[in-house]
């Protein structure tokens, strides 16, 4: 049996199982299957690829590796791709601001072929079964009110929407040209959000007949094979206190409105979730169980990457996992030191990179997230677990009948753990602020 264990002052530790005595403090599993997991991954954003210039080809190759090698690192099998300008690009663009065209005669993948195609290149060297997913911060500004990158909305006018259904398809098109399937494409980021950088904010009604009546029969009629998700949804918040006094954005006004209309949903194959969308996961699984999940962006941190919140992060995943996601995909793989974004958010992320040393670091979500990728495998399928210690751990049965097993003691003491299920049983002792992963063979 394999065990690696983390520690904030150790990680990446290998343990060894001696024969303790069973505990009532345990990790049952029920015999009951959840969904079958697809894999980890994160995004390719500019900024990331830009700090990985920096170093010496081979500190890079070290570093791709970290990221999508299964043997010496995570081994990410999926990967997000900005249509346009994420907020950690380097610059806000579109990939066609030429205004009022319609045709899309200026549509160009130009400026993707200087930083995020050759980030997404080195990736598939390492990794060749790299998938795909993608989404907008912001459609084209002349296709919006008012024409900004941040804040405004789609102009829900037939000629925009129209184009903009070809947009989609020529970037499709273009990825696929450059040895890059985009396998699902989630229509706009964060839609509940206007923010300082590029966003687009989308009413339910927008969706569903944006959906209904435009992209979803456009993708039919050209046969474009690409997955039409509803994501990457950053709520509905239900109930939340701000400055502007109490916040409510009911569940059931907006995704119901969408799900419930057969025409809309018929083209949807999924939901993409993040953020104030952990909140509300559970409803959708439990309503439609025939549509996929997917957890599109790990909360970002505020660029000081610390141990409490990988803790926090480490508790994330499991709970994505729990509700029924079948893919987790994290932010930003790689930074410059204090994780600036182009307008000044820091934020955290996996590995950072030091331009003036030269070299790079591994901060601490750098290890919950390969303590996950390393056990669960793409196939995977997770399996219901009861017991005192349900609310901090998972388990998951491998396609090779291997079965994953991870946990967290967040307490600062020493606790004693207990797992039984698939025929197997094992007990030890997991110190004081320490995360886990087992896999029985």
């Amino acid at each position: 049996m394999k065990w690696i264990m983390t520690t904030p002052d150790a990680p990446w530790q290998t343990g060894t199982i001696t024969e303790n005595p069973s505990c009532s403090d345990r990790l049952t599993l029920t015999g009951k299957e959840e969904q079958t997991f697809e894999g980890f991954g994160g995004c390719f954003n500019e900024l990331g690829w830009i700090a990985l210039q920096t170093l010496e080809p081979e500190k890079q190759a070290e570093v791709l590796d970290a990221l999508f090698s299964q043997e010496k690192g995570i081994g990410f099998t999926w990967g997000r791709i900005p249509i346009g300008a994420s907020d950690y690009a380097a610059s806000w663009y579109s990939l066609n601001e030429e205004q009022d065209d319609y045709q899309m005669e200026h549509f160009s993948i130009s400026r993707d072929e200087q930083y995020l195609l050759p980030y997404i290149h080195a990736a598939q060297q390492i990794q060749p079964e790299m998938r795909f997913f993608a989404s907008p911060w912001s459609p084209p500004t002349w296709m919006k009110e008012p024409p900004v990158y941040n804040y405004g909305r789609l102009k829900m006018e037939p000629q925009v929407l129209d184009s903009y259904c070809l947009y989609f398809e020529k970037f499709l098109k273009a990825y696929e040209e450059q040895g890059v399937k985009v396998e699902r494409l989630h229509l706009q980021n964060e839609p509940f959000a206007d923010q300082k950088f590029p966003s687009c904010c989308w009413s339910s009604e927008q969706f569903r007949v944006f959906i209904r009546d435009y992209i979803g029969p456009r993708f039919e009629r050209d046969g474009v094979d690409t997955e039409i998700w509803l994501g990457t949804l950053n709520g509905p918040t239900e109930m939340d206190f701000g400055f502007g006094g109490i916040r409510l954005d009911s569940y059931d006004r907006y995704l119901d409105n969408i799900l419930f209309d057969e025409e809309a949903r018929k083209y949807m194959a999924g939901v993409g979730y993040q953020w104030n969308g952990q909140r509300v996961i559970h409803k959708t699984r439990k309503s439609f169980p025939e549509l996929k999940l997917m957890q599109t962006e790990n909360e970002c941190g505020d660029g000081q990457n610390s141990w409490e919140y990988a803790r926090y992060i480490f508790d994330l995943v499991r709970h994505y996992l729990e509700n029924g996601v079948t893919a987790y995909c994290y932010w930003n793989m790689v930074l410059k030191p204090g994780g600036a974004s182009t307008w000044g958010w820091r934020q955290n992320t996996l590995i950072t990179i030091d331009p003036d040393k030269g070299d790079y670091l591994f901060n601490p979500e750098y290890y919950v997230m390969r303590h996950y990728a390393a056990v669960i495998q793409p196939g995977a399928v997770i399996l219901e677990g009861i017991g005192h210690w349900s609310s901090s751990a998972i388990a998951a049965r491998n396609p090779d009948g291997s079965v994953a097993v991870l946990v967290q003691n967040a307490l600062d003491r020493e606790r004693t753990f207990t797992f039984e299920g698939e025929g197997r049983c094992f007990t030890v002792s997991l110190a004081p602020r320490s995360m886990h992963s087992f896999l029985l063979p």
